[in-house]
C-alpha cells in the first residue's frame, strides 16, 4: 500500500502521520511538504518525503502518483479563493495520478448561510467532490479543543470567557483524536462507504457552561462577558487573523458551530473524550 499525506508538517498533518505509522509500515508512507527539512525526523523513520507546492500542480501530481490512499490537508491561507484554487489543483492531480481513495479535511462551518471567511471553501469541497467519480471521504472537524489550554491563563486574568457567541454553543474535538480518526479511516476501506463524517465530542457547550468547565478544571472563577465581534477582531489580529476569527464566531452565534454527532464513535469504536476530561488531562502535562 502507498499512503500519501499532504501538509504533513502542519499541526494536524504531523499528528496524522504519527497515528498512521502505528497502523502501517513507515515505508508505505509518502509525505508531501513545502519544506522537506521540516520532515527530517519522519524521513529518518523510513518515510518518503517529497516537495509539494499547492500552487505548482506538477509537484502535487508527483507526490500523489499511484497513491492507494491520499489524505489532503489544506494550507493555512486565509481566503477561500486561494484554497479553492489549491483544491482544484489537488483534484486535477488526484484524477491524473491514479489515486485509489481521497480523504479531505473539512470543517463544520461550511453552511451556505455561514459568514465565516472560509465557509465558501469548506462548502465548496463536498459539492465539488460530488461532481467527480472519485472515491472520497470528507472528515469535518469541530473546533479544536487544544487552544483552550494555552488560552486559559488569559481567561483567568480576564475572569471571563469573551467569545461573542450570545446563547449559542460550540462543539469541540481534540487534535489527537481527530488525527487518530483520519488514520483509522485511511486504513479501513469499510469506512469509505460513508462519504462524510463529522468529528465531535458528544455534546456542545454554551458559553456559560464552557465558563463553568474552565472554572472547574482551573480552580479559578471564570464567567461569561462577551465582547463585540469588532472588539474580538481587534484583540486577536495577530497575523491578520482577526477578521477571520471574528467571522467564525459570527457563524457560531447563529448556532452554526454547535454540530454534535456520534461519527467519532462509529470510526474509533468509542466516544471522543469529553471536554472536561480533555482539559483535565492536558493541564496535568
Amino acid at each position: 500500500m502507498r499512503y500519501v499525506i499532504t501538509g504533513a508538517t502542519g499541526h494536524l498533518g504531523q499528528t496524522v502521520v504519527r497515528h498512521l505509522v502505528k497502523l502501517v509500515d513507515p515505508q508505505e508512507v509518502v509525505l508531501g511538504v513545502h519544506t522537506p527539512a521540516k520532515a527530517a525526523e519522519f524521513a529518518a523513520q523510513g518515510m518518503t518525503v517529497k516537495t509539494l507546492d499547492y500552487q505548482r500542480p506538477a509537484t502535487v501530481q508527483a507526490v500523489l502518483q499511484d497513491a492507494d490512499v491520499a489524505i489532503y490537508i489544506p494550507s493555512k491561507s486565509h481566503d477561500s479563493f486561494s484554497r479553492v484554487t489549491e483544491f482544484e489543483h489537488v483534484l486535477t492531480a488526484v484524477e491524473r495520478a491514479n489515486v485509489g481513495h481521497l480523504i479531505v479535511m473539512g470543517f463544520i462551518a461550511d453552511q451556505a448561510d455561514n459568514p465565516f471567511a472560509l465557509s465558501a471553501f469548506y462548502g465548496y469541497v463536498p459539492r465539488r467532490l460530488a461532481q467527480t467519480n472519485l472515491s472520497y471521504t470528507i472528515l469535518r472537524n469541530a473546533l479544536y479543543a487544544d487552544p483552550l489550554v494555552p488560552y486559559l491563563p488569559e481567561l483567568i486574568d480576564r475572569h471571563n470567557v469573551i467569545y461573542p457567541m450570545g446563547d449559542a454553543s460550540l462543539s469541540f474535538i481534540g487534535l489527537e483524536e481527530s488525527a487518530a480518526a483520519f488514520a483509522k479511516v485511511a486504513v479501513t476501506p469499510a469506512l469509505w462507504r460513508q462519504t462524510t463524517y463529522t468529528l465531535t465530542q458528544e455534546r456542545s457547550y454554551t458559553m456559560p457552561v464552557l465558563a463553568r468547565v474552565l472554572s472547574d478544571v482551573s480552580g479559578q472563577a471564570i464567567g461569561y462577558a462577551p465582547v463585540t465581534l469588532s472588539q474580538f477582531a481587534t484583540l486577536y489580529n495577530q497575523g491578520n487573523e482577526g477578521h477571520m476569527l471574528a467571522s467564525m464566531y459570527a457563524g457560531g452565534a447563529r448556532g452554526l458551530l454547535a454540530t454534535v454527532t456520534d461519527d467519532y464513535r462509529k470510526i474509533m469504536g468509542r466516544p471522543a473524550q469529553s471536554l472536561p476530561d480533555f482539559l483535565t488531562a492536558a493541564l496535568k502535562e
